[in-house]
């Protein structure tokens, strides 16, 4: 029986939630962990499903060569036992022996040369492009040893190395590239064992193998459900119709620390938030968004430490340049465009749109803080239009070019360099919306010198000149809120990567 001061609780946290039915309760009777993510998998396929949670269906379904230790760093042999570097452009590695597909299949040298391969081809339009943009060739050199050669040499190769799952050759090509995203195997601890609209079911696959960086499951079945409406995870987490959520805002998750069935952390992470700027005209070549003047207003429109500080919470902080302000690279030392409301009405008017302008942006992570980005620019006179959607339809529609503004953010797949976030968002990538030779020639020439003070001065002139021209607006840094139940011990990682395989009851 609930008391009455629970119950006063409950109602404040719940006052204005849709309680939905819950299909199945979460919980360890069953040993079934259900976590719950405000996007759903657009595919099972690695190499095209977006954004962190596609990289959390790598970790959990696949393995790649090396594997990176979330909270220390440190690389680690995966399905790798060891490597070495036989040049300034390639790498030797040595494969473990005995590891089998989840179909049973053996994995072979032949596995790791189609998979690299297949991410090295842009013809394949993998999502994350640069991960395997730089390798020329994958050689066998044996069946338990291949060799990567790039096409330049690329500092962060084994960064990247650790973001490409291994594939089976025979069972891909046998039900091609649809078939096996719906039907995916990979080696890793988790299998993917089905699944019905919002539901991903993965199921502990108990013939991993032992010695590399990851382990065998703890708890037997995770499933991985879609529940874009956050105040429905909240009204989950508080029924027990979920375990385990995160990214909740800082307004419900104080809340929901006054709860006695859930636990409440806070976590540091590389993620940043900002906005994107079609300043090459690329959605429309009257884009008002082409004149620096205007994409200089509405970085003044924007106050971000009020964003940091009510918004997302924490231990968020106003960021200035284009990077996480702990990555290797990134400088503070670029314009500044503190928040001033006249400032920006003037340069409005300087750029000929002192009545404003009709603009469409887009969104998918925070309504909160969408709504309050929206009621900064109407204030300077830009009437936004917002379309919200998932993630994935999000960056479509910008590397389709009809996206003028998107509200971003961008955790750099826990890499601890301004490599992981530059080329992904500038030098002529899919994402790219500026388009500008000399960021471009900067960033290109920083990603293919392995001389460490070379490679900063490089991306210190990139990033003046992106702040120099305003191309984006850097808002915030973006401390996660889990919410778990207290029946379960999820470790909270120190970049993101959440290992649900070390997940356990208690």
């Amino acid at each position: 029986m609930v008391n009455p001061l629970m119950r006063g609780v409950l109602a404040i946290v719940a006052a204005g939630l849709v309680l939905l039915p819950v299909t199945a309760l979460a919980g360890k009777d069953d040993d079934t962990l259900v976590a719950a993510f405000q996007a759903k998998l657009p595919s099972l396929d690695r190499y095209h499903a977006p954004g962190r949670e596609g990289f959390l269906l790598g970790l959990l379904a696949y393995d790649a060569l090396v594997y990176r230790d979330p909270n220390t760093f440190e690389l680690k042999p995966l399905l790798a036992t060891a490597w070495r570097q036989v040049d300034e452009k390639t790498w030797e590695f040595d494969l473990r022996s005995g590891v089998k597909f989840h179909n049973g299949d053996p994995m072979t040298a032949e596995d790791v040369a189609y998979s690299l391969s297949y991410a090295a081809d842009p013809v394949n339009k993998v999502f994350n492009r640069m991960t395997g943009g730089w390798i020329e060739r994958v050689d066998v050199v044996d069946p338990l040893k291949v060799r990567v050669v790039g096409k330049q040499v690329t500092p962060l190769a084994l960064e990247y190395l650790l973001q490409l799952p291994i594939e089976p050759k025979a069972y891909r090509e046998a039900v091609g590239i649809q078939g096996f995203a719906e039907k995916p195997v990979g080696t890793g601890p988790y299998k993917i064992s089905g699944g019905s609209g919002n539901d991903v079911i993965f199921t502990r696959n108990d013939d991993y193998f032992e010695g590399g960086g990851k382990s065998k499951p703890a708890i037997k079945t995770l499933v991985y459900r879609a529940i874009p409406d956050v105040n429905t995870q909240v009204a989950e987490l508080i029924g027990g119709g979920i375990d385990w959520a995160y990214y909740i805002p800082v307004d419900q998750a104080g809340k929901l620390k006054m709860m006695p069935m859930v636990d409440v952390i806070n976590a540091e992470t590389f993620r940043i938030g900002f906005l994107t700027l079609d300043a090459a005209g690329l959605s429309s070549p009257d884009s008002p968004l082409k004149d620096l003047r205007v994409r200089q207003a509405i970085a003044h429109a924007i106050d971000r430490d009020a964003l940091a500080k009510t918004l997302v919470g924490g231990a968020s902080k106003p960021i200035a340049s284009a990077c996480t302000p702990s990555q290797f690279g990134c400088i503070a030392d670029v314009t500044q465009y503190g928040y001033d409301v006249e400032k920006a009405k003037a340069l409005m008017a300087q750029a000929g749109f002192a009545d404003g302008f009709d603009i469409d942006i887009y969104g998918y992570r925070s309504r909160p803080v969408a709504e309050a980005i929206i009621g900064y620019l109407n204030a300077i006179g830009i009437r936004a239009n917002l379309h919200w959607m998932q993630y994935s339809a999000v960056i479509q529609q910008r590397r389709d070019h009809k996206t003028p503004i998107v509200i971003d953010d961008f955790g750099s797949a826990g890499i601890n360099d301004v490599g992981a976030i530059l080329p992904f968002f500038f030098a002529e990538s899919p994402d790219d919306q500026s388009r500008d030779p000399a960021v471009t020639a900067a960033i290109r020439e920083a990603g293919s010198t392995a001389d460490p003070e070379q490679r900063k001065a490089l991306y210190a002139k990139a990033l003046k000149r992106i702040a120099d021209e305003a191309y984006w607006t850097p808002m915030f840094s973006m401390p996660v809120n889990y919410v778990m139940s207290k029946d379960v011990t999820v470790p909270v990682p120190a970049d993101e990567n959440v290992e649900f395989w070390r997940a356990t009851w208690k």
